[in-house]
C-alpha cells in the first residue's frame, strides 16, 4: 500500500491506515506498543514454550520543544518472557531507555530508536525490524535468548472500524489498532544455556497500538486476549474494567477467511472460574475465563498460573501476562495464544 500518515483519532473520524508507514513509528501520539506473542514447539521435544517481545514508545510533552540532543523527547521500554510449560515457569526481563525521536541511529546520545517508515525498533541490543517482508525478534538477556523470525501466512486485521479501536464510552478514548494473527515463528530460543530450535508449525501473533488518550478516568485495568484458533481463524477480546470489577467497555473481532465480524460494545463478556493469588504482590487474577463472544463460548485457560510479570523498573507495572489454550463450546481444544490483565495489583496508567 502506499505511505501516508493517519491523523490524531476523533469523534466518528475513520482510519486510513496505510502500509508499511503505518507499521513504523508514530511520535507525535503518546502512546505506542509493539507486541508479538507467540506458541514455540521445539524440535525433538514434547515441551512446549510461550514467548513474549513489547516494545512500548513513551511521548514526553515537557521536552518536545529542547533543542538539544540530549533531550529525552521518548521513552522506550521492553519486555521479554518465555514460559517453560513443562517446568510451569516464567523467566522475564526488562529494559528502558531515552529517545531524541531523531531517525534511527542518527543521534549516538540515543540509547534507543524507532523507525518510522516502516517497523523497527531497538533498546539498545533488543530489536525488532522488519527485512524483506519478514519481522526479526533480536534479543539477549541474562537467562534467555531470543532469535525469531516471523512471516505473515495472512493479511493485516484492522481492530475496531477500519482500525480505529474504541477503547471506552468517550469518543477520544480510541486507538489505531491492528493485528497479524498466525505468523510462522522460526528461529531458536535459548534458555539458560539450552539451545530450543522451532519447529515449523510454531505460531505467533503482532499486536500494533497507539494513542493519544485510551483509558477512561475511572478505568483501573484490562483482561486482553489474542488467539490463533487451529483453523485458521483469529478470535480477539478484551474488556476495560472499573474499580468495581465492572466491565467499563468491551470489544474484539472474529475473523475466518475474508470474513471479519467486529464485537460491538457488550458482546464480549468476560466471567472468571478460577483465580490465583501473587505470593509476591498479593493480586489476585483470573487464570480460568469463560468468554461469551459472538462466534462462541470459550474457556481461556492459563498454561501456567504463576505468569506475572514485575515491571517495577521500567513501566512500573505489575501484571499477568501468558501463555493460555481455549476450548471451544463443544469443550474441544481450538486454539492457543495469550491472556493479559492488567490492574490487579495497582491501578495500570498509560
Amino acid at each position: 500500500m502506499a505511505a501516508g500518515a493517519a491523523v490524531p483519532p476523533a469523534a466518528g473520524a475513520g482510519a486510513p491506515l496505510h502500509f508499511p508507514r503505518d507499521a513504523g513509528a508514530h511520535p507525535d501520539f503518546n502512546t505506542e506498543w509493539w507486541y508479538i506473542t507467540g506458541w514455540a514447539n521445539v524440535a525433538n521435544q514434547t515441551a512446549a514454550y510461550g514467548f513474549q517481545l513489547t516494545f512500548f514508545r513513551s511521548r514526553i510533552p515537557a521536552t518536545q520543544a529542547m533543542r538539544s540532543p540530549m533531550a529525552a523527547r521518548h521513552l522506550v521500554f521492553a519486555h521479554a518472557a518465555i514460559t517453560d510449560v513443562t517446568a510451569r515457569r516464567l523467566w522475564h526481563d526488562q529494559r528502558m531507555a531515552r529517545a531524541s525521536g531523531q531517525a534511527p541511529r542518527q543521534n549516538p546520545a540515543d540509547l534507543a530508536w524507532t523507525d518510522t517508515s516502516d517497523t523497527g525498533v531497538a533498546l539498545r541490543d533488543w530489536t525488532l525490524q522488519r527485512e524483506s517482508g519478514v519481522l526479526q525478534a533480536r534479543l539477549h538477556c541474562a537467562d534467555f535468548t531470543l532469535a525469531l523470525d516471523f512471516k505473515p501466512t495472512q493479511p493485516v486485521l484492522l481492530q475496531g472500524e477500519q482500525g480505529l479501536s474504541r477503547k471506552g464510552p468517550e469518543a477520544t478514548q480510541t486507538s489505531y489498532y491492528y493485528s497479524l494473527p498466525h505468523l510462522q515463528a522460526q528461529g531458536e530460543l535459548e534458555l539458560q544455556g539450552k539451545h530450543l530450535a522451532l519447529q515449523a508449525d510454531s505460531t505467533a501473533w503482532l499486536d500494533h497500538e497507539w494513542s493519544q488518550e485510551m483509558l477512561h478516568p475511572t478505568a483501573v485495568g484490562w483482561d486482553w486476549i489474542g488467539i490463533n484458533l487451529f483453523d485458521g481463524s483469529a478470535l480477539t477480546a478484551f474488556q476495560l474494567r472499573d474499580h468495581k470489577g465492572q466491565a467499563l467497555w468491551d470489544g474484539g473481532s472474529f475473523r475466518k477467511g475474508e470474513t471479519l465480524y467486529t464485537f460491538q460494545r457488550g458482546e464480549a463478556v468476560f466471567k472468571p472460574l478460577k483465580t490465583w493469588k501473587s505470593t509476591r504482590s498479593q493480586a489476585v487474577y483470573p487464570v480460568e475465563w469463560m468468554v461469551r463472544t459472538p462466534a462462541d463460548f470459550y474457556m481461556v485457560r492459563a498454561m501456567v498460573d504463576n505468569q506475572e510479570q514485575d515491571s517495577s523498573t521500567s513501566t512500573g507495572a505489575i501484571y499477568w501476562e501468558g501463555l493460555c489454550e481455549v476450548w471451544d463450546s463443544n469443550q474441544r481444544l481450538v486454539g492457543r495464544g495469550y491472556l493479559e490483565m492488567t490492574g490487579y495489583s495497582a491501578p495500570i496508567r498509560l
